[in-house]
């Protein structure tokens, strides 16, 4: 039976494909404290093991879907990544380049050290940095080099191998160092919490975890029925006439809907409010629990509240909404019914008051019925519709142009040197998803999407790798000793070390900042959750962001030019 099976395998070797996947990602669940192996070693070891049935692996697939997945990488923090060039985060920027310098430093000199050969470095490099894309750039890069067959051969399979076998303590090691010491060495778990604590609150919402299970408490939109019973309303009122009264009042609360003599309508301005009538009154929280005394007790009307809705982000890029505060803009005569539910600013929640200003690029939520709502979008900007579907033309043409412009190369002397057609993707996938940010009228890949096209693009080209592989897994494993995991958790500590160093003594970071700062670098998803379980917060986010945007880039940059120096 199990002749068959392997047989089958060997005849439908996308059956093994997926078959190293799918165990890959069940192994790499498994934790044990906050340590696992991650879904990319897991895969990596899965496919060395289901390679040993040498299994025949041909075609591009390997790079398409490492393509997809540089491109994903690229699109989600092209935003930040540019925005990270100016400003504040100018000098997490800064960092970030410091930190991978030291990482290419300290493997270069390892691997010279230890006399290894490029396959070796590049292993030795992505693993202990816990740098995955480089392993396929690397592997682009030596391929290109007019090596014998089989020295290139021998190149190309030594490096899973030192991946697999440095990748291991890359992540365990940063986990342990960031999550576990980290804390202690920048002055103990008990204030580095309490400093955490304060800062989140100065913040904001800006520590607050999004997790798509969870929904705020707070709902700032707030639609309440009442019954007309103060005495103001002895003689009818029009609509327009309560809703100015109120907002003398302080109140930016509008009437919505209208029950008189069993008949619900939409009120217009001139209509008339009267004693015992029942009525929708809509607007931000704030507002809505002061009205119960100029109107009339609250009731539970959820028949009268029975209507549809629009609830839509607009991006702001009119100009006669740009640098218009809060107060200003609830004033306006499209605004009138309209809610501003929140709003968005470089990914954040801002504190919303009258005096807050919007800028170009905002993404503020609005509520209302739906001509209101549309009639406001107009005024605001361009309507951010969710959506389910992905923009596949813009994904197509824009790994086109990047793989394009990646397979142009620059000669230095007798060297060639280009991104590579991967490396050109990553660089789309930075300029495009800017674009896309900027102008949000096209090109839309969704979260979810975005998740699959990331994971399932990276580790359908490890599975492959692994392989592909196998057959000379043991052999390469013998050649390179177990010497190779000690240089690897030297080249894994140093920099970590040094990174702690850096962002406390020099750049003064806060303390979670510098955690989450040296997680980016280390572009190392697993650390950063160690450190926010830690530290209790998500804070360590707002320095992981554009750190681990910047190394993505430098880090194969640094590869690249290991490739060459070694």
């Amino acid at each position: 039976m199990f002749n068959s099976f392997v047989t089958i395998l060997r005849e439908y070797p996308t059956l093994a494909l997926f078959l190293t996947v799918g165990l890959g990602f069940l192994i790499g669940k498994i934790r044990i404290g906050n340590f696992s192996l991650g879904s990319v070693t897991s895969v990596l070891l899965v496919g060395v093991v289901i390679g040993q049935l040498g299994i025949p692996m041909s075609g591009p697939v390997k790079m398409v879907f490492f393509m997809i997945f540089l491109f994903s990488i690229g699109y989600s923090v092209g935003p930040d990544f540019f925005k990270s060039l100016k400003g504040d985060g100018l000098r997490q920027v800064l960092f970030a380049v410091t930190m991978s310098a030291v990482c290419f430093a300290t493997s270069f000199l390892i691997a010279r050290f230890m006399d290894y050969s490029k396959g070796e470095t590049i292993g030795l490099f992505s693993g202990s940095q816990t740098c995955s894309a480089l392993l396929g750039v690397g592997t682009e890069a030596i391929g290109k080099m007019n090596l014998p067959a089989d020295s290139l051969s021998g190149q190309l399979n030594i490096i899973p191998v030192c991946y697999a076998v440095t990748y291991i303590f890359g992540t365990l090691g940063t986990v342990i160092i960031l999550g576990n010491l980290g804390p202690k060495l920048l002055g103990g778990v008990k204030k580095v919490k309490q400093q955490t604590a304060e800062l989140e609150h100065t913040l904001s919402n800006a520590g607050k975890a999004k997790d798509p299970a969870t929904v705020s408490a707070l709902a700032n939109a707030s639609y309440r029925t009442y019954r007309v019973t103060n005495d103001f309303f002895q003689t009818p009122h029009s609509v327009f006439e309560i809703e100015h009264r109120l907002h003398d009042k302080g109140l930016t609360v509008y009437i919505d809907a209208l029950r008189h003599n069993g008949n619900v309508t939409v009120p217009d301005h001139d209509d008339k409010i009267h004693l015992g009538d029942e009525i929708v009154i809509c607007g931000r929280l704030e507002y809505i629990v002061e009205v119960e005394q100029y109107i009339g007790e609250e009731t539970a009307d959820t028949t009268l509240l029975s209507y549809p809705l629009d609830r839509v982000g607009v991006i702001v890029n009119k100009k006669g909404v740009s640098n218009r505060t809060l107060g200003e803009l609830r004033h306006s005569e499209f605004m009138h019914r309209v809610v501003i539910r929140d709003a968005v600013r470089s990914g954040q929640y801002m504190i919303l008051d009258n005096s807050t200003r919007f800028l170009k690029g905002d993404r503020i939520t609005i509520v209302g019925r739906s001509v209101q709502v549309k009639k406001a979008a107009r005024h605001i900007g361009h309507v951010d519709r969710p959506s389910y579907s992905t923009d596949i033309m813009f994904v197509g043409l824009a790994i086109f142009i990047g793989g394009l412009f990646g397979a142009m190369s620059i000669w230095i002397g007798s060297i060639p040197v280009s991104f590579g057609t991967s490396g050109g993707a990553l660089v789309a996938g930075l300029v495009f998803g800017w674009l896309r940010s900027k102008r949000p009228t096209f090109g839309n890949i969704p979260p979810g999407a975005l998740w699959f096209m990331n994971h399932l693009g990276l580790n359908v080209f490890i599975a492959v790798v692994g392989i592909e592989a196998a057959p000379s897994f043991i052999a390469g494993l013998r050649s390179v000793g177990p010497m190779l995991f000690l240089a690897g958790a030297i080249a894994t500590m140093i920099p970590v070390f040094f990174g702690l160093w850096l962002g406390h003594r020099v750049f003064r970071f806060p303390p979670a900042i510098t955690l989450g700062c040296c997680a980016g670098t280390r572009t190392s998803t697993a650390s950063l959750g160690a450190v926010q379980d830690a530290l209790g917060s998500t804070l360590p986010a707002i320095g992981y962001t554009v750190t681990y945007a910047v190394s993505n880039i430098l880090l194969v940059i640094w590869g690249l030019l290991t490739v060459l120096l070694i």
